[in-house]
């Protein structure tokens, strides 16, 4: 991992790698075997401090620097990254525990999200407005607000920080990213990319901490905008803090998605992406299809051969490459287990799973059915590897269903039935709505959109730069000469 190395026990602020004001370390530990890897500096109220300063003196020449120049600069960082895929996917493999291919995977998400926003960043145009006669000329101009809070939790941490970071810096603003203090080192090794890619100081700034450092950065009066990705507790405390100062925010939260199953649908095809869906980095993604929504005709069917896959797939450290990885610390192990515990004592049904396995945080990967929607296991998220099935008679039933949470992030429907699948995505309230697949594959700029509990956000899709940026209007009376 030599190519990516950043030095230790140490954070990057105003384009430096330096030790936290008071000296502070952060052990980051491998969840396959809870063992320490390394230590990053534990920043505090100080060093927050000290990081929106350095973004605040270097916001107005990055938001003066020509948009062309600002894209072929995030386009070089993209390039570096494409240059050192595999060393990126062990950090992010390792830290978070998932496997290799799963790091891999989105460090090449990370790279493409990048490099769109480096597409983008010479594209962002206001609009010429109608007037009431030839005298009068009005547009509309947009502009960065300034520096940009970037708050994100530990499951996709690359992903994230190109979905948030790019399309931040490409609208021209100075960003303060502060990862999950449970995962920080993908996000610390994209900073020393982008300081080898020539990013003028204080323009990125990466500050590792728990939620003294969090709370500091949200509140802080020289944030111009905020973005978190997080649990919905958490977004409403940001709100809260954000209001004092007036800030804007954008939020994405929490999920609890359905595969809503259709007898008419290729059920091999379907099959195999519930289970991926819930499986993949061990259920740990806001977006993970926790629940399963099945036509009664096939539902004994579906649930059989879905504990079968389950009960298939092959958990290891990160360097086995297998098919599923631990959770990623003892907290996350413990909610998890919870739910485990409490599933069975409200009537759920365990087909298959349902216990913890091996040295590390490590989950077997488990199907509840005859799950009812008061049930927590249907109510709640959980992250972590847990599938909880239901049965439906008809399309209004499973519309119902589908809407029973009070999250609204992504919903899966698989039928053969075009009028069926476009007539639920109308009904459903979810901000994505995928058909015959599990999530976005193969759309370009696809908007990772949500509503209700899940949060509000336009994010890492064709419109993420409105996002980071305010409309000015101007007005003007053209005079006689």
């Amino acid at each position: 991992m030599a190519a990516v190395d950043f030095p230790s026990s140490q954070h990057f602020i105003d384009g430096e790698w330096v030790a936290a004001r008071d000296g502070g370390t952060l052990d980051i530990v491998d969840p396959a075997t809870r063992q320490v890897i390394t230590k990053v500096a534990l920043s505090g109220r100080a060093d927050v401090d000290d990081a929106v300063a350095a973004a605040r003196r270097a916001s107005p020449g990055w938001a003066a620097t020509n948009p062309t120049e600002r894209g072929a600069l995030i386009r070089r960082w993209a390039d570096l990254i494409l240059a050192d895929v595999e060393a990126l996917a062990a950090v992010e493999a390792r830290d978070v525990g998932k496997p290799l291919s799963g790091g891999r995977t989105n460090i090449y998400i990370a790279h493409d999200i990048i490099n769109y926003f480096a597409g983008a960043a010479d594209k962002l145009t206001g609009v010429t407005l109608p007037t009431r006669s030839p005298d009068f000329l009005g547009y509309t101009v947009p502009e960065p607000y300034g520096v940009c809070a970037v708050v994100i939790p530990w499951n996709v941490p690359a992903v994230l920080t190109a979905a948030n970071v790019a399309p931040a810096l490409a609208a021209g603003n100075a960003v303060v990213l502060k990862p999950s203090e449970v995962a920080p080192l993908a996000p610390f090794a994209l900073a020393e990319l982008a300081r080898r890619a020539g990013f003028p100081p204080g323009v990125i700034n990466v500050v590792a901490g728990g939620p003294e450092a969090g709370a500091a950065l949200t509140s802080h009066p020289g944030v111009d905008h905020i973005s978190f990705v997080g649990s919905t507790a958490t977004g409403r405390a940001i709100m809260t803090a954000a209001a004092q100062n007036l800030v804007p925010v954008k939020l994405e939260l929490g999920g609890k998605s359905p595969n809503v199953l259709f007898a008419d649908a290729d059920l091999d095809t379907a099959i195999e992406a519930v289970v991926g869906s819930i499986t993949e980095n061990a259920g740990q993604n806001c977006y993970a299809g926790s629940r399963l929504l099945v036509e009664a005709a096939v539902h004994d069917e579906v649930v059989e051969r879905v504990a079968a896959a389950m009960a298939a797939v092959k958990t290891g450290p990160w360097d086995a490459d297998l098919d599923m990885g631990p959770l990623v610390s003892a907290t996350q192990f413990a909610r998890v287990s919870g739910f485990l515990e409490d599933a069975p004592r409200d009537g759920a049904r365990l087909v298959t799973g349902g216990a913890p396995t091996g040295d590390g945080w490590f989950v077997q990967p488990t199907v509840y059915d005859r799950v009812d929607a008061g049930m927590r296991v249907a109510r709640e998220e959980i992250f972590g590897p847990v599938l909880a099935v239901q049965s439906f008679r008809d399309t209004a039933a499973a519309t119902e269903l589908m809407n029973a949470t009070d999250f609204g992030l992504l919903a899966c429907i698989w039928t053969n039935d075009v009028s069926r699948a476009l007539r639920l995505a109308k009904d459903v309230r979810s901000g994505q709505v995928a058909v015959n697949q599990f999530h976005d594959a193969g759309v370009i700029g696809f908007p990772f959109n949500m509503q209700k509990d899940s949060g509000f956000s336009r994010g890492g899709g064709y419109a993420a730069l409105r996002e980071y940026t305010q409309e000015k209007g101007v007005a003007i009376r053209l005079l006689a000469r």
